[in-house]
């Protein structure tokens, strides 16, 4: 799939975020932090990488995307919005009563392919996805972004090895690596580097990119499979909370409710960087 028409993805990544900022201004907040460390990730995907198209959302032959970290699903509502799976002003109703746009993603939301936010089995489900697909004698990539934090939990390394053994080379996963979690640094709480090292280990094909370089980030997945046989995965060091000065790469951006000061401030963050 090639971009859309001329924007660049760094335009298209800069509204993802400022949707984001809008909804974490609402009574509810949201996971603000994650979202904004993947939001390149996640346009790169959506408007370059992946074979979707909104209006056909269920067809059969389209690329899955699973986002293993749904607690960062107001980025992932901001991007199914702007790519066109429903109208940018639903992103209003966010976590509201009566809303489809609840807290972790769910299959009432146009593009999502199953609920996730359980944290640890994403990538269990992508390799489900990716053997179907083979089951089926299609040619479709299955994705799936997974937070670094989630990578504490066993089922990953199970799903890892489990890839390996079936040859899920048309398996692509991105790890959103930026070095926090709730309760602080990744590497304080459960040391995983050198975190590339460990996925070779695994027979996994690694490659590691600025996750906030939008062009490089899909120029990389674009490729994928890089090894036949192998599933690969993208490392993308990122910055949670990336673009806000006054929340960037600090823990406390994991979940907040704006104040209307901050909504503002945010945004003019956003229009200058």
């Amino acid at each position: 799939m090639t971009q859309l028409a001329t924007e660049t993805l760094q335009s298209i990544a800069a509204r993802i975020r400022s949707h984001v900022v809008d909804m974490c201004a609402g009574p509810e907040g949201g996971h603000l932090g994650g979202a904004f460390s993947s939001a390149d990730i996640l346009t790169a995907l959506y408007f370059s990488v992946l074979n979707v198209d909104p209006e056909r959302p269920d067809d059969p032959d389209r690329d899955r995307f699973l986002l293993s970290k749904g607690h960062a699903a107001v980025g992932l509502y901001a991007t199914l919005a702007e790519r066109g799976y429903f109208p940018v002003e639903e992103l209003a109703g966010y976590g509201r009563p009566g809303s489809r746009l609840m807290g972790h993603p769910v299959r009432a939301v146009p593009g999502v392919e199953l609920p996730t936010g359980s944290l640890g089995h994403g990538l269990s489900l992508a390799c489900g996805f990716a053997l179907a697909t083979r089951y089926a004698g299609r040619d479709s990539r299955s994705f799936v972004l997974l937070g670094d934090g989630e990578l504490q939990e066993g089922s990953v390394w199970e799903a890892a090895i489990g890839a390996v053994s079936l040859g899920l080379d048309r398996l692509v996963a991105v790890v959103d690596r930026n070095g926090l979690q709730l309760t602080g640094a990744t590497e304080r709480i459960a040391p995983m580097e050198p975190l590339a090292d460990r996925w070779r280990g695994f027979g996994w094909s690694v490659r590691e990119v600025d996750g906030h370089d939008a062009d490089q980030v899909a120029a990389h997945l674009a490729a994928a499979p890089w090894e036949p046989g192998r599933p690969s995965v993208l490392i993308a060091r990122t910055v949670k909370g990336h673009g806000l000065p006054f929340l960037e790469g600090r823990a406390a951006s994991h979940y907040v409710t704006l104040s209307e000061r901050n909504h503002a401030r945010a945004l003019g963050a956003l229009e200058v960087s």
